[in-house]
């Protein structure tokens, strides 16, 4: 059959272009090796056999920059994960990177001026056409010698980053003093060195240490030949199952784990957190196994030498029995870094004629315990451990633990922690004065009996006189005094509705929330305000609850915390969070919560690993959801509200990823005929306050009107308004046209563009320099609607920095004030 002319010419046309397309080999087939003769380049990558892992050039996702790196990241997810960088500190800035075979055999990177800006660096005794590189199936990246049985002159094992991967190793050579250790990114989307290093500590018992610039932050108490005796408390079998430590106890250590899926491995995050997680096909997600700190003891040193912490108490450190605060004023006041000091000296310190005789030192029993760091050894067995530390008048704690031995401690005892599932007995030695020895056990009972006899005679005598008086209980006169808070805010003719309202208000117990927080432990914490940290807990009856613990520290004291009882305990809308009580006790101030189980807006939209939940439907609608919560605050409520610092982490989300408004203790309330207000303590959020509020104190629906124009911005980026970077790059490739630079990859799609390119328009109207040019939030929600079509041109926003803040430049400001305290969080 004869085929038309113009028909062989299109096959052939298509056959050309099949074979230019194969011209490389690698894009074909996947190769998973380089040599002399078959460098890479930007748009080419090594795969290896198994199909797990990949290598090439790479840029971080979220990046703000189009930097490029090299390195090795799974390849079957869809969520990028970098294992191992190699120019981490030279990145290209254009796609112009190759990687190749150097001359003297190296593996090195060069951009397109053929500058170096990485190598493998080895000598070699060989030409360059004998050496190449193969991506292993484990992950790790070798550069071998053909012309020597494929010997291994060089590999990424051997040169970890940021993730431990399964037969890869940390440890330390004494002989050519290689140091191999994790090391944490700069941020989630700059790879360069961060701050946080992790390794093994060639101590006399090896432990496993967290630093920051080089100073101890964790650290995992002794190995015991199966597990680091300080972990804490977890059901994984974290570094129990495949996991080995060598050492040859001359300064030579290694430690590595061994698991069947490469879909596993330990990281480094830029924050200094150690967490191992691996990769759940039906969650098509990472699964995080352990976290590593978990909790508030974890920290190194958190109560300083001879205190104990407790993550199950507060607070959660005490001096070990017989010592006591060196300064009980710091003490008290929640500083706990200071000295516990012996409240009675030991035998060899005192002088013969002491008056309980000389009797000899004994040991105090903690159970349970992360020992101390810096243990000495001895060769005593089991039985003459303790009588080897009595014989040292410088020791001072001991403990056996079979895969280890006898350990003994010189001088303070520092990092204690109790209640660990992995921990061993700890003897610490004191005065015999301190023992329970039966004479001071019979003392202690009798003071004890007469103690409580006391104690009754005295509570039957005030609990009479107290009949007497008939004051109101405790609960009475907290609601009380909140309630004349509310009274002095809200109009005459609602006082009587709203008393008998706010009195429905629980004041809860604080040991109820503390023992429904397990003690505030780190595991439950859910984030960190700026007046203090939210914990997720469960009440008795089994409801989940959020309690927010204003920080001592944290500047919000009564005032505020009766304001946003006051004001979220009258507002009752979808998008606004629940109050469910609070608690006044002492020197505790709490807020409780209906829990929101997807935490903050802010922990999805700048989280790699996260964003990718939030489509752009979900988005939007989000977006709908906070303008109508706002749009309740400011015109719907009985109370006209002024939120003051609405951002992206003060955005909660249901189960349904449902927006909720949240943190009301610096919202005002604005009576009917009043518009704006003015205050000398402009309190804040940095990226968030509109700039008449920032540099003049004045305060309106249209400063709450340019944080949400903020976060509609946030919310189509993915990225956040760092020193109002993000207002800058907006209103820049709006004036260009070229929007899709903003917008953030996950969530682009023609299909949704105009609606994208519409949400940026009223997220740039909203932040307007001119507070009268913004639109209220109502218009907003028309805006958002569709039922307002004709949106006028925005005008360039304020580009407000910390430095602006800083400098109380008031020459900017619409209102002239003078700022006494500006406080950014």
């Amino acid at each position: 059959m004869l085929v038309p002319m113009s028909t062989r010419r299109r096959f052939l046309v298509l056959l050309l272009l099949a074979g230019f397309s194969c011209f490389s080999p690698r894009l074909c087939l996947g190769e998973d090796r380089i040599t002399f003769s078959t460098p890479i380049n930007d748009s080419e990558t090594l795969l290896c056999q198994s199909g797990v892992f990949r290598f090439g050039f790479f840029t971080p996702e979220n990046s703000t920059t189009r930097l490029r790196y090299v390195g090795i990241w799974y390849d079957k997810i869809p969520i990028q994960t970098v294992v191992w960088v190699a120019n981490k500190d030279t990145p290209i800035n254009d796609t112009s990177g190759i990687i190749s075979i150097s001359n003297d055999g190296n593996l090195v990177v060069n951009d397109g001026r053929n500058r170096l800006l990485w190598s493998t660096n080895v000598k070699i005794p060989v030409a360059p056409n004998v050496t190449w590189v193969q991506l292993m199936n484990s992950g790790n990246l070798r550069l071998q010698d053909k012309s020597n049985n494929g010997e291994i002159l060089w590999e990424s094992f051997k040169h970890p980053y940021n993730s431990l991967l399964p037969r890869m190793e940390l440890g330390t050579d004494a002989r050519t003093g290689e140091n191999l250790r994790l090391t944490s990114w700069k941020s989630y989307q700059d790879p360069s060195p961060g701050n946080y290093t992790a390794g093994l500590a060639d101590f006399t018992f090896p432990e496993l240490l967290v630093w920051k610039n080089n100073v101890p932050i964790w650290r995992s108490g002794p190995w015991n030949g199966q597990v680091f005796i300080g972990l804490p408390n977890t059901d994984s079998l974290l570094f129990l199952d495949g996991f080995n430590l060598n050492s040859d106890n001359q300064g030579t250590l290694s430690l590595s784990y061994t698991i069947d899926s490469f879909m596993y491995h330990f990281n480094l995050d830029p924050d200094g957190a150690l967490y191992q997680r691996d990769w759940s096909a039906s969650m098509r997600g990472w699964r995080i196994g352990v976290s590593i700190p978990s909790t508030t003891c974890d920290a190194y040193g958190r109560c300083g030498p001879f205190a104990i912490c407790s993550s199950r108490e507060v607070p959660p450190c005490k001096c070990v029995k017989g010592f006591v605060p060196k300064n009980n004023i710091e003490w008290n006041g929640g500083n706990w870094s200071n000295d516990c000091v012996r409240r009675a000296p030991l035998q060899c310190e005192r002088q013969s004629n002491a008056s309980d005789g000389g009797k000899e030192d004994g040991f105090l029993k903690l159970q349970k315990m992360k020992v101390p760091i810096s243990a000495e050894q001895s060769l005593a067995n089991e039985n003459n451990c303790p009588k080897v530390c009595l014989d040292n008048c410088s020791c001072t704690a001991y403990a056996y633990e079979r895969g280890i031995g006898c350990m003994i401690w010189s001088g303070s005892l520092v990092d204690m922690q109790s209640d660990l599932s992995n921990g061993i007995d700890l003897y610490i030695r004191v005065a015999h004065s301190e023992l329970d020895t039966h004479r001071n056990r019979t003392i202690i009972i009798a003071a004890s009996v007469l103690g409580v006899a006391f104690i009754a005679v005295v509570c039957v005598l005030l609990a009479c006189r107290k009949l007497r008086k008939h004051p109101a209980p405790k609960k009475d006169r907290t609601a009380e005094l909140l309630f004349k808070k509310m009274e002095a805010l809200t109009s005459g003719n609602e006082s009587a509705s709203n008393q008998a309202k706010f009195k429905e208000l629980p004041l809860f117990q604080f040991q109820v929330l503390a023992t429904s927080t397990d003690n505030f432990s780190l595991r439950n914490k859910l984030g960190q305000g700026g007046f203090g940290p939210v914990y997720k807990g469960k009440l008795p009856e089994g409801q989940e609850i959020a309690v927010k613990r204003l920080s001592r520290a944290s500047g919000q004291g009564l005032e505020e915390l009766v304001n946003e009882v006051v004001v979220i305990s009258k507002l009752q809308h979808r998008n606004l969070v629940k109050l469910l009580g609070c608690c006044i006790e002492d020197e505790e101030r709490l807020l409780v919560y209906e829990y929101m189980p997807k935490k903050s807006l802010d922990a999805y939209l700048f989280d790699p690993l996260k964003q990718k939940i939030l489509n752009w439907r979900t988005r939007f609608n989000i977006m709908e959801g906070i303008c109508r919560g706002l749009l309740y605050l400011h015109r719907d409520s009985r109370l006209r509200i002024i939120h003051r610092d609405l951002k992206a982490s003060n955005i909660l989300l249901d189960e349904n990823l449902i927006p909720k408004i949240s943190d009301f203790g610096l919202a005002r309330i604005f009576p009917g005929n009043e518009d704006e207000a003015n205050t000398r303590r402009v309190v804040g959020t940095y990226g968030y306050m509109s700039p008449e509020y920032a540099m003049g104190g004045l305060f309106s629906e249209k400063s709450d009107v340019f944080s949400l124009g903020v976060i509609l911005l946030e919310i189509v980026s993915g990225r956040k308004n760092s020193n109002s970077t993000l207002l800058a790059h907006a209103w820049s490739v709006w004036n260009e046209g070229e929007i899709n630079g903003l917008i953030d990859p996950v969530i682009f799609d023609q299909v949704f563009e105009k609606e994208i390119r519409k949400c940026v328009h009223i997220g740039l109207l909203c932040v307007q320099e001119a507070a009268n040019d913004r639109p209220s939030v109502a218009t907003v929600c028309s805006m958002l609607s569709s039922k307002i079509a004709d949106i006028p041109e925005p005008k360039q926003p304020a580009f407000i920095s910390t430095n602006d803040v800083n400098n109380n430049d008031l020459k900017a400001s619409i209102n002239i004030v003078t700022i006494t305290d500006v406080i950014g969080r």
